[in-house]
């Protein structure tokens, strides 16, 4: 046998053996990454794998191969909930990071829940998803019972509201933030003018006729941008001026381009820090327009940030592990635990039931073609 055949194939053994020592380990995100809020989902995706890149060589030291398990929930409970089954059921994945939409986190966490699969929410902030107690889940975003304050506040101190009309897309966010920005507005004397919650997507008439009909100051609509773009552009077509106020489903580009010549006087709370804010996000930036030909959002700067949370949470289970592989409820209790540094949005680490000890709210202002700042409130978790 040739001798040179013998030594290519010697060398072909032993590399193989040495890609075969790794042990497999996944981080999977959970987002919409198709239909009318994958924007902001696969904001979210890309963030986790420009994270999942970067950690890569320190984990083949440790001896592990990491990757990224992108999956599409499509915004959709029943969706998400499947995916989440699926990450569950690999049992190379120990952690997830996801979701956008607090309706498909809620149903979809609670179905992991006994798999102790840690979970690391860069958007979610309905109050639900910590306050059922569960050991796996965290977030690094506001609550809604922080997020409303500051929106009632702005409405009332800020754009001078005297009468509101509120509307929510009916799902668990836009109900609860807009139940929680009433109830605030109510006991500073504010007139709530109408009050209701709708599925619609792309004939407002009805609606904007009763709007006309009680002459709101301000139209607070708890929802998301797909939505409350073509919301806001047909308003603006009926000759309606007043500013439209909202939560972080407000939060991204799309929004812009949706509600077209309507974008004007939209107002709302983002849980995402913008780039242009954040000084460590410039090179995180410049690196998300080299690998996806996009610009970075802060939907996408909070994805990179979740993964980061969850990943330095898995090297402290390792380390605690003696190197070696760690179980589930190893990195689920190293997570809550964690104390994670290098963040764009700042270091953070987890109160009791996996809040972000500190956090901040964005008040962003859309305007023509563009976003502007228009404050920042820092909020502190309460347990």
């Amino acid at each position: 046998m040739n001798k040179s055949f013998i030594a290519v194939s010697v060398l072909a053994s032993l590399l193989l053996g040495s890609a075969q020592a790794l042990t497999p380990i996944k981080i999977a995100s959970l987002s919409p990454l198709s239909g009318g809020q994958s924007d902001a989902g696969v904001q979210i995706k890309n963030g986790g794998q420009l994270a999942v890149k970067e950690y890569q060589p320190q984990f083949k030291k440790l001896g592990f191969d990491l990757t990224l398990l992108a999956l599409d929930d499509q915004a959709d409970p029943a969706t998400g909930t499947a995916a989440a089954r699926k990450a569950a059921a690999d049992k190379s994945v120990l952690a997830l990071m996801g979701t956008l939409n607090s309706g498909v986190a809620l149903p979809a966490s609670a179905a992991i829940k006994d798999t102790h699969l840690a979970w690391v929410s860069p958007a979610n902030t309905a109050n639900e998803i910590t306050d059922r107690g569960f050991k796996n889940v965290n977030r690094i975003v506001a609550r809604v019972d922080a997020q409303g304050p500051v929106g009632a506040d702005f409405v009332t101190d800020k754009l001078k509201a005297k009468k509101v009309y509120m509307l929510n897309d009916k799902t668990a966010y836009g109900e609860v933030l807009a139940n929680a920005v009433e109830k605030l507005l109510k006991d500073k004397g504010t007139q709530i003018v109408g009050s209701e919650g709708t599925e619609e997507k792309s004939d407002f008439s009805a609606i904007i006729q009763k709007i006309k009909l009680t002459k709101p100051d301000v139209v607070y609509f708890s929802g998301m941008y797909n939505q409350v773009g073509i919301f806001a552009k047909q308003l603006r077509e009926k000759g309606l001026k007043m500013p439209i106020m909202g939560g972080d489903g407000y939060d991204s580009n799309d929004l812009l381009s949706i509600a077209g010549s309507g974008t004007h006087d939209i107002y709302f709370t983002a849980t995402a820090a913008p780039a242009d804010v954040l000084p460590a996000a410039k090179s995180l930036g410049a690196l998300y327009q080299k690998t996806f030909k996009r610009s970075i959002q802060g939907f996408g700067i909070f994805g990179y940030d979740a993964t980061k949370v969850a990943l330095q949470g898995i090297l402290d289970a390792i380390k605690a592990n003696g190197g070696k592989l760690p179980s589930r409820v190893q990195v689920e209790s190293a997570v809550r635990n964690v104390k994670a540094i290098g963040l764009i949005s700042g270091n953070a680490q987890f109160n009791s039931i996996g809040d972000r000890t500190e956090s901040k709210l964005y008040i962003r202002k859309a305007e023509g073609d563009k976003f502007t700042l228009e404050g920042v409130v820092t909020v502190k978790a309460k347990k």
